[in-house]
């Protein structure tokens, strides 16, 4: 697996660090060894999981002679943030198509957080109605930008398509370097499901590196079914362009059971996960994507669910701008 024949521009501070998680572990009363991937630390404007994505997708881009980008998510999107974030330090344009995916938020939900972020990097802000169809959307706008005298380059929700699977791939290879020089066995890897392109590129690289870890999408859509059909055929896809072997699909674990109602959303168990981590961990959460996935984590260790020989790892995807746009989550002192 030669990932070196795909062009790559840096913009995230790699590796990430692999952390121990030893005060959290003792608060669950478990033996097992529970460590933190931190991709909320790569760094680029609040950092998270999307810039892995964008080194090769912002590659990608300029390849095709672009000079200006254009993605889509909701209102809170990190994933938009980042790409704002990575037109600015490329010198490109940007526009934003954010959707408001999240019901019966207050007024500031539009103006804090992530937004607050997308306009001081720059970006071009629409927010579209919920049910927008985002892909006609991106294409309008686009095509705007061309009229313009522009080249634009479209990049779908969550910068999820087969070259920003890459970065995960890459991710991959980095995560089984670090726990070789750490001598740290890994039996299983927890990571928050949505787009897809994070679990497929962790999936189709531990695959072609014959690395046993069990890796477990914990779904934050309230869709299971949609998310496990979505990563499984963007890390076949993903694999046939590496020219490697792609992930059987007993492989590929998505668990529903915390997503709560909706996407974006949080659940009390949500809310507890985040409180947890940042107070045995110092560990910042985001009430969408990373703290589902702990309450995941935590949920299977005490159940069993996460029974097995090795360290858990939970993968921080970040988000910590959203957060803002979520004051519930402080909850009351400890």
């Amino acid at each position: 697996m030669d990932l070196g024949a795909w062009p790559r521009v840096p913009l995230a501070h790699l590796p990430t660090p692999l952390e121990p998680m030893d005060r959290l572990r003792r608060a669950l009363g478990t033996e097992r060894a529970v460590w933190v991937k931190r991709d909320d630390a790569t760094g680029l404007a609040g950092g998270g999981n999307k810039t892995r994505k964008l080194e090769y997708l912002a590659a990608e881009a300029k390849a095709a002679g672009a000079d200006w980008l254009v993605t889509t998510g909701g209102v809170q999107s990190n994933h938009a943030r980042q790409t704002a974030a990575a037109a600015a330090r490329l010198g490109m344009g940007c526009d934003l198509v954010l959707t408001r995916a999240v019901p019966d938020r207050d007024a500031g939900y539009e103006s804090t957080g992530n937004v607050q972020l997308d306009h001081l990097l720059g970006a071009h802000v629409q927010i579209h109605p919920v049910g927008t169809d985002r892909g006609e959307a991106m294409d309008a706008v686009a095509a705007r930008r061309r009229v313009q005298g522009h080249t634009p380059f479209v990049i779908p929700t969550g910068g999820s398509t087969e070259t920003g699977a890459l970065g995960y791939v890459r991710a991959a290879l980095e995560l089984v370097n670090q726990a070789v020089d750490r001598d740290l066995a890994i039996g299983t890897i927890v990571v928050p499901a949505s787009s897809g392109g994070t679990l497929a590129g962790l999936l189709v690289g531990l695959h072609a590196l014959n690395h046993s870890a069990r890796v477990i999408g914990i779904d934050v859509e309230a869709d299971a079914a949609t998310t496990r059909r979505t990563v499984a055929g963007l890390a076949a896809s993903t694999a046939r362009r590496l020219g490697v072997e792609p992930p059987p699909g007993e492989r590929l674990h998505i668990e529903g059971a915390h997503a709560g109602p909706a996407y974006g959303i949080p659940t009390d168990a949500t809310l507890a996960a985040a409180r947890m981590a940042a107070r045995t961990e110092g560990l910042v959460l985001d009430p969408v994507y990373s703290a589902k996935a702990m309450a995941g984590l935590l949920h299977g260790l005490d159940t069993g669910a996460l029974a097995g020989e090795g360290a858990v790892v939970f993968v921080h995807t970040g988000g910590l701008p959203g957060l803002f746009a979520y004051p519930e989550a402080a909850g009351p002192a400890a």
